[in-house]
This record gives C-alpha cells, structure tokens and sequence, in this order.
C-alpha cells in the first residue's frame, strides 16, 4: 500500500481538505499520514484514517524528514505557503531538501497533486 504525507500551512488547510475530498476515493486506498493539525483536520472532515505526527511547528516537519530518510513514505502533498513567514521555516526547507535528496514525489500545490494522484 502506498504511504502518502498531507501537509498543509495554516491559510492553505481548507484548500487541502477540499482537495482530498475530490480524492477521496483514491486516497482511501493509500496508507495516510499527516501532520497533527492537518491531518485531524482531514480525518474529522473526510471519516478519512490518518497517522499523525506532530504539528509542524512542534517537530512534525522533521518526523516527516525523519520518515522519508528511512525510506518509511512515497509521496508527499504539501500545499505549503511561500508568501508568509513561518517561524519553522527552517523545518519546512529541510523537509522539502530530504525530499529531493531521497527522490521522493512532491506535490505543492493542488495543481502539481493532481498530476500526482491520477499517476498513482
């Protein structure tokens, strides 16, 4: 089963609710995780089951990192916000870096997760 990371920054959460809603179907199929705030989020709007990290700000950037290092996820969706600053921004660069170092599919934003989802 494919182990698939939602991630979504504060002003983009309703956008990656919605976007998940429209996958849902597809989606169930996949072993799921997320971040803490996203991932309750999806979970209480969708019925969808999700495994948790911590919220980002709180180290769930770096569990995610951690996850993808040791070869523990597939894909990651992560609407992320370049035009506010995020006071763990810093997590949120080497989560994307990790991603690229270990040749994990990224998707960050809903158009580039569309392709991703209709490859899988």
């Amino acid at each position: 089963m494919r182990r698939v990371v939602l991630i979504a920054h504060d002003n983009l959460k309703s956008s990656m609710v919605d976007w998940v809603k429209i996958h849902q179907s597809k989606l169930s199929g996949f072993e799921l995780y997320a971040t803490g705030t996203t991932g309750k989020r999806i979970q209480t709007e969708t019925g969808l089951p999700i495994t948790c990290f911590k919220s980002g700000p709180l180290g769930g950037d770096q569990q995610i990192g951690a996850a993808i290092a040791e070869g523990k996820m597939e894909a990651v969706v992560f609407f992320w916000d370049p035009l506010e600053p995020h006071p763990h921004d810093v997590d949120v660069k080497a989560l994307l870096r990790i991603a690229v170092v270990y040749n994990i599919p990224m998707a960050c934003n809903r158009a580039t997760a569309d392709l991703m989802i209709q490859s899988f």
